[in-house]
This record gives C-alpha cells, structure tokens and sequence, in this order.
C-alpha cells in the first residue's frame, strides 16, 4: 500500500512545535508510513496471569516457548510488527537485550482475579507518560508511545479516563504517539460486544484525543462483524481503530477475519497477542509477518498464508 512521508503526517495541535518532528517519527515508526498499526500485544502476563502462558489454550497445549517472557521479545524482535506492547519493568529488564524492538509502554493493568459480579474493573496507572519519556532518554530504547485501558461503563470510568486524558496529553507534549484500549465492561453494561456501544467507546477514546483506539469486534446475531464495525469508524473521526485479536483460534480463520476487518470494516489495524505467541518461535514469527503482511502489505489471504507457511517472506 502507499506510504506516507513523514512531512505529510497530520500531526495533532497538542503536540509543541519542538515535539513534532519526533511525532512525526514515532508514529511512521509504529506504522511503517501507512498509518495502519500492527500492535504485538505483550501486555498480558497481568491481564491474564501466567494462564495464556503455560498448560492449554483453546487450541491445545501451550508450547513451552511461551512459558518465559523472553519468548515474546524474541518474537518482537525476529518478526515484523509495528510496536510492541509490555509494561515498563519487563521492557526495562529485556529491552537492553533487544534494542531493536519498537516498543510501547503500557501504563496500566490489572489481573483478571477479581471478576465483574464482585467489583467493577478499576485499572490505575503504574507509570506516568513523562516517567516513560524519561526511560526513553535514559535507555535509548525505541519507545514510540503509551499505551492505557478504560473499562466504559466501570463505576471507576471517571478515574480511568482521566488517567487516559492526562497520559494522552504529556505522551504528545513529548512527540509519543498514543493507543487506548476502550472496553466496555462493568455490571451496567449487558453486553460489552453491542455494535452501538462499541461505536461509542471508539467515538470516548476520539474525544480524548488519542491517536489509536483498540476495541473488540463487535457481535450481534445475524450480523455480519466486520460490516458493524463501520459505525465504530465513523465515531471515531480521526482517531484510529484497531481490533483486539481475541484468544488462539485457527490461522486461515483469524487471517480472513483480520482481512475483512481492515477491507470490509475499514480498521486501521490490528491488536495481537496469543494468536501470536502461543505459539513456537518459528511460527510465531511467521504469524507476526503474515498479519503485518494484511496491515502494510495489503496483501490477501491466501498470499499471507504463504508467508505464514514459510513459502514467502514479507518485510517491510
């Protein structure tokens, strides 16, 4: 697909004059000049504790590759991805090692232990954008933005989004591009995949300003997925919108979804993390190139299953 010169980039009027230029670089980092992301998700060693890690996924056993975290840096640093997504202290103790990993830096988390039925979901900040920033300069990593979860819909959503805003600001007022994962979830809300709702968290996260929106696909009975989406692009504006890659399905069938998401429901990419590295280190980089081969590449289906095969190569 064609690519963007970085001059070209809109850049957002909350960005300084002396920020932008390094805008305008994290963001054709993070997106290889097409504006579409391809996000490694990486993030889940708290969301989901060591349960996307170690004994059976949906698809059968784990392989032990992914029962260490060095599993998905070597992932990250071996396949082609846009960013990949992990909390400070594990890119603090790995990224040293892998410097060539464009990363981004998520601020908050929360397990999974305390469910819904007890208590709304309320995931605060660990780290600050400006502690990110500092890192950045005192490590020399590649860190191309920050990354936050609101729970719309939480009794704590007031807290969330005011992290979020603030984080949103002070990650541009250092020229790092943005991602809010915007999930409805809390007892208000009765079915956090209602095509309406998710159209209305992507228009919240618009209206913080963020620069990526993840969002899970939308479901309604009878409805086509990909065809719901287009109400969730429309409120967003001009904040992206990528999707949530959801737990380890089949390959063929999580690449023509993938496909149809970003052709049909006009996504601007990608969120993936256990269809990735649940995975060998093989085939997890494969699977890193043959879903960057759908966001960068255009490429259809059967094309990247060739390069998930391993009869062709994608690199951008």
């Amino acid at each position: 697909m064609k690519k963007m010169e970085k001059e070209d980039m809109a850049v957002p009027a909350d960005v300084p004059a002396a920020s932008r230029a390094a805008y305008r670089s994290n963001y054709h980092l993070a997106t290889h000049g097409t504006g579409r992301l391809m996000l490694f998700a990486g993030d889940q060693k708290i969301e989901h504790l060591n349960d996307d890690f170690y004994g059976t996924a949906d698809t059968g056993q784990i392989p032990v590759d992914d029962a260490e975290p060095e599993h998905l840096f070597r992932i990250a640093s071996q396949g082609t991805i846009g960013v990949f997504a992990a909390q400070l202290g594990l890119i603090s103790r790995f990224g040293p090692s892998y410097d060539s990993i464009p990363y981004l830096v998520k601020l908050n988390s929360k397990s999974h232990l305390v469910k819904t039925e007890q208590k709304d979901p309320n995931s605060k900040a660990m780290w600050t954008a400006d502690q990110v920033a500092e890192f950045q300069k005192s490590s020399g990593l590649k860190i191309a933005g920050i990354g936050y979860t609101v729970y719309l819909g939480s009794e704590f959503e007031g807290e969330m989004l005011a992290e979020a805003a603030q984080a949103i600001h002070r990650a541009h007022q250092h020229g790092m591009i943005s991602v809010i994962w915007m999930y409805p979830r809390g007892k208000a809300v009765k079915d956090e995949k209602d095509p309406h709702l998710i159209a209305g968290a992507a228009g919240t996260a618009a209206c913080l300003g963020t620069d990526f929106t993840k969002v899970n696909p939308p479901k309604k009975e009878g409805h086509d997925s990909a065809e719901l989406l287009k109400e969730a692009i429309m409120a967003a504006g001009r904040t992206k919108v990528i999707c949530a890659g959801g737990s380890s399905v089949d390959t063929k069938k999580f690449l023509e979804g993938l496909h149809r998401q970003l052709h049909v429901g006009g996504v601007s990419g990608n969120a993936t993390g256990r269809n990735i590295h649940q995975k060998p280190l093989k085939e997890a980089v494969r699977m890193c190139n043959a879903i960057s081969s759908l966001t960068f590449g255009d490429y259809d289906v059967a094309r990247a299953l060739r390069v998930y095969g391993g009869d062709e190569e994608f690199r951008v």
